[in-house]
């Protein structure tokens, strides 16, 4: 080997005048007769000696046998459904859960999940599955030995043999399956089962119903962790949620339909997790969730005190959420527990649930109609000039521009953020065999690209990734940029001699009337150029904290806000009473809030 490396250096050696060059360990030049080293060393050819006049050549050494390890080992799509949910688990009990989320509870509803789809743990397996086994074996039985190359290699209609024709004729008898087991291949030996169709008829697993079981096995333990904010920590990277497939094993071959089954290009949203939740907890037939009671994190007490603080609202803002819960009886532990057996099953999103209250409740206080919250700021002004020495009132006014430039530059963060997420893993995919060394030319030559942009523009060091929070906005009481507005008192907005009677005594309304669908996009979008600028910033501020959409808070606070009026409402109200809550402008009396 040191004889290839040196017989292009001819230079004779300073000291004995020979040449007989040999190569040390450390990659320099040595006299093989005085062992003289010199300062010369090997050449090595990286990738970062790539140019555009390099020439490539490569040596066709023929047609090898593939190993064991490289054509993997028979598998199905819920083993590595089992390993993710693995990782998923390690990475929330990572964040301080209960030790028991993983093995007592994820598992067993894992298990129960695996038994009731007939996957495992049962004597009668599912039919699909079987067929597709032996169709597999018996075509795989009848090509030559090698490796990766399945039926998809094969012509059906007119380039195969007569034996292979009868096959493709009777696997077609069999299954409805066979047009795809003979077009299309895949590693695991289910992953042709996997579409669509198929998924929303016998609830084979998908990507965001690994964060479905997550999240119902938090709910179960009744964690401090709601929906919203493990989606958050999913989009955070906290979570391992995107390529998460590159950290199977190496004998989990990974290709054809297994690609499109693990492969996500987006995060789910709130609104499809939540669906996967209770469609997943009455396919398994889960008995009622633990009672959620005041003591509870998910209580709507607790968390509307947790989005006062991160909102950066008055502390005295708590006295009100909690008269809108108890008024309500969105506090109730009826209303507040899953029930999936339960007939009609309602979605509970307690995070969207707690946002809507303090929404209802700065209404009830400064109305948001553009025009009453900018005059009590004014009064908040004048009685700030007056008691300097004393408890701040709060002012509106500088709240909101507080608010806005932070929610500005959040969302800037967030846009550059998503800008620079690699959605494309750094192991190549292939849907094929045929086009396996086709891709893996691309991901080279992809590679060797960034390399050399790399150096010419400099790298540019990345940001290390915060460790995970569950505020979003932090508050200084010292910082100018961001003052901490809890401290402030809201006696200046309430009448003389009242305990928590508001100076408000009107309240506005959307119409509340219930649309069909549970969360309804179009419904703001009508609204919306009729709605206050308040109200919209405020609903923005909120959805941005929980990542949902605008108008399924917007919908939320229609809940709250009719079950408000129905408790104020009289038992027999009159015809002129029904008509007027639907106005877009109605009066209503906060004298309850008392």
């Amino acid at each position: 080997m040191d004889e290839e490396d040196t017989r292009d250096y001819t230079e004779p050696c300073a000291q004995c005048s020979d040449v007989k060059w040999g190569i040390t360990d450390e990659g320099k030049f040595y006299c093989r007769s005085c062992h003289n080293v010199i300062e010369k060393t090997k050449e090595v050819t990286t990738a970062d000696s790539f140019t555009a006049n390099t020439r490539i050549f490569s040596i066709n050494r023929g047609l090898r046998k593939k190993t064991k390890l490289e054509q993997g080992r028979e598998w199905y799509v819920c083993e590595g459904f089992q390993f993710i949910l693995n990782l998923q688990a390690d990475a929330i009990q990572a964040l301080g859960v209960c030790p028991q989320f993983k093995d007592e509870v994820l598992c067993n509803f894992w298990r129960r999940y695996l038994q009731k789809s007939r996957q495992a743990y049962t004597r009668k397996p599912l039919e699909d599955v079987v067929r597709l086994r032996k169709v597999s074996e018996s075509s795989q039985s009848s090509q030559s030995p090698g490796g990766l190359s399945s039926l998809s290699e094969s012509d059906p209609e007119g380039g195969q043999s007569d034996e292979n024709s009868g096959l493709a004729s009777t696997s077609r008898s069999r299954s409805p399956l066979s047009d795809d087991i003979m077009s299309v291949c895949s590693g695991s030996v289910d992953g042709r089962l996997h579409r669509p169709q198929r998924q929303r008829a016998k609830m084979l697993m998908s990507m965001p119903m690994t964060l479905a079981f997550c999240s119902m096995s938090l709910l179960w333990l009744r964690e401090s962790i709601t929906l919203s904010e493990l989606l958050r920590f999913v989009a955070e990277g906290h979570i391992p949620y995107i390529n998460v497939y590159q950290s199977f094993p190496e004998e989990l071959k990974l290709y054809g339909k297994d690609t499109h089954i693990f492969r996500v290009d987006s995060f789910p949203s709130c609104e499809s997790v939540l669906q996967h939740i209770y469609n997943i907890a009455a396919f398994l037939d889960l008995p009622r969730f633990p009672e959620i009671t005041e003591n509870c994190v998910l209580h709507p007490n607790v968390l509307c005190v947790k989005y006062l603080m991160e909102a950066n609202l008055p502390d005295e803002m708590h006295t009100y959420t909690w008269r809108v819960v108890k008024k309500t009886g969105m506090g109730e532990e009826a209303s507040l527990t899953f029930d999936p057996l339960a007939k009609p099953v309602i979605p509970i999103n307690y995070d969207v649930k707690a946002a809507a209250i303090v929404i209802v409740a700065l209404k009830l206080i400064f109305k948001l109609d553009d025009e009453f919250e900018w005059s009590l700021s004014n009064d908040a002004e004048s009685v700030n000039i007056k008691n300097k020495e004393g408890v701040e009132s709060f002012n509106f006014r500088k709240w909101y521009k507080t608010m806005k430039r932070a929610l500005d530059k959040a969302n800037e963060g967030v846009e550059e953020d998503l800008a620079r997420y690699m959605w494309q893993c750094k192991k190549p995919i292939f849907y094929s065999s045929k086009t396996r060394s086709i891709v893996v030319k691309k991901k080279r030559m992809v590679v060797n690209l960034q390399q050399q942009f790399r150096k010419l523009t400099g790298s540019v060091p990345r940001t290390p990734q915060q460790p995970p929070s569950s505020f979003q906005f932090t508050w200084d009481e010292e910082s100018q940029d961001k003052p901490c507005f809890h401290g402030h008192s809201l006696k200046a907005f309430l009448k003389e001699g009242a305990v928590c009677e508001p100076v408000n005594t009107g309240y506005w309304h959307t119409a509340l009337k219930q649309c069909k669908k549970m969360y309804c996009k179009e419904h703001l979008k009508l609204e919306e150029p009729h709605l206050p600028r308040s109200y919209i910033f405020v609903l923005n501020l909120f959805s941005f904290m929980l990542k949902v959409d605008s108008a399924m808070l917007h919908t939320e606070v229609h809940q709250v806000e009719r079950l408000l009026l129905k408790a104020k409402a009289p038992k027999n109200p009159s015809v002129k009473r029904r008509k007027r809550v639907h106005h877009l402008q109605a009066s209503f009396d906060p004298m309850f809030m008392s």
